[in-house]
């Protein structure tokens, strides 16, 4: 018989490795872009458009996924999305014509969805039971499993093994670990509804979606969305930053993605404590302000060593914003968890769908340099936004 203390902790491990294992897998997929845009002779802009599907279809999965967790619940959703997302990645591996390779993509972020919700809601589950924050940690195991993810797909490539029997071997390895460890995730998912004992009214449970969609809810979304838009910044354009702007040596271009994934992972394990002790408000003002702060000097200071503090700064700064407004969003009243994650998950995916085409235009309209100053202003929308919240 297990004790209290023994049953969080087992909860919270089998967790973890979930959030572990969606990152080794899209790590597993970024890493034989490259290959794959080579066998189907695709051009940038042809490879853009094929990579569109993925947003396309994690858009299109998010509240088919809630209403899914909402019906079967978490623990069975998890599992299944287990299974679905690393073998998805089988059609593009096999995929022989750009078409192919897109309705593989599509299936691909659909079944990705899935498992975020799925897992985050899990996440809020273990949280619940914790009585902190920690969800962020969470979040930090899913960048460890990229990293872990990127090492073993150097080494297949190093092997020249095919995209598709790569993917085979990680879907199976993953999948395996995954169903090993299922039973282990909580049973029962956490609404608190329930857990304050007051049901809706009937006109309540009648109300169209647009109007049981808490407006506390969208703030998240829309702060979760600027932090997004800034790590999608950092993941498509350090490097050509470093490159075009700071003139790095072609051996450092990439310093300023690395040290900033570095201080993102790390502040993404110790953003639990920091909210605990000082607050949620207050940790996703101070990351605004640490974004705003860190492109500033990046922007105004353009060589490698006062770039790369910059690039520093910012990696902190994106570190908790997500993860923070993810648990926030498990905590209104009149919403499920898995449907207030579905919604701060559209809002803040809007950044895939709208970021990369008019970040590339607006640098292509006033320079990449200036657009980083652009760029520093929605981590002061997110410090603004913090000061609406309530903890």
């Amino acid at each position: 018989m297990l004790t209290k203390r023994q049953a969080l902790r087992r909860f919270r491990l089998a967790v973890s490795l979930f959030f572990f294992i969606q990152g080794v897998v899209f790590a597993t997929w970024t890493n034989r872009i490259a290959d794959l845009k080579t066998a189907l002779h695709l051009s940038d802009a042809a490879l853009g458009n094929v990579l569109f599907a993925i947003p396309v279809g994690q858009m299109l999965a998010m509240y088919v996924s809630a209403w899914l967790i909402n019906r079967f619940g978490s623990r069975r959703m998890l599992a299944l999305a287990s299974l679905l997302y690393p073998f998805c990645l089988l059609p593009p591996g096999l995929a022989d014509t750009p078409y192919g390779l897109a309705a593989g993509l599509l299936f691909f972020g659909i079944s990705g969805n899935l498992f975020n919700i799925a897992a985050n809601t899990q996440g809020i589950n273990v949280e619940h039971l914790y009585a902190r924050s920690i969800m962020a940690s969470f979040h930090g195991l899913w960048s460890l499993g990229g990293f872990l993810g990127g090492v073993l797909s150097m080494g297949f490539i190093a092997l020249e093994v095919k995209p598709w029997l790569h993917f085979l071997v990680m879907g199976t390895v993953t999948f395996l670990l995954s169903n090993f460890i299922r039973r282990q995730l909580v049973r029962n998912d956490w609404h608190p509804r329930k857990a304050a004992s007051a049901p809706p009214t009937t006109g309540q449970k009648h109300l169209p979606l647009s109007q049981r969609i808490d407006k506390y809810v969208i703030l998240l979304g829309g702060m979760a969305f600027c932090a997004m838009v800034c790590e999608g910044c950092m993941y498509d354009w350090s490097g050509v930053y470093f490159q075009q702007v700071v003139h790095a040596p072609g051996k450092l271009v990439q310093l300023g993605f690395v040290i900033c994934l570095c201080t993102m992972t790390v502040g993404r394990f110790i953003a639990d404590h920091l909210v605990s002790r000082f607050g949620a408000r207050r940790v996703i003002r101070g990351s605004g302000l640490l974004i705003t702060f860190g492109l500033a000097v990046a922007v105004l200071l353009p060589n490698l060593w006062t770039a790369s503090i910059g690039f520093f700064l910012i990696g902190f700064g994106i570190s908790s914003t997500v993860p923070v407004c993810y648990s926030m969003a498990g905590r209104p009243q009149q919403m499920n968890p898995s449907t207030a994650l579905a919604t701060v998950s559209s809002v803040s995916y809007l950044e895939l769908l709208l970021g990369p085409p008019v970040i590339g235009h607006l640098s292509q309209a006033i320079t990449l340099h200036w657009t980083f100053a652009v760029i520093a202003f929605f981590g002061l929308l997110i410090a603004a936004g913090a000061a609406r919240l309530h903890e």
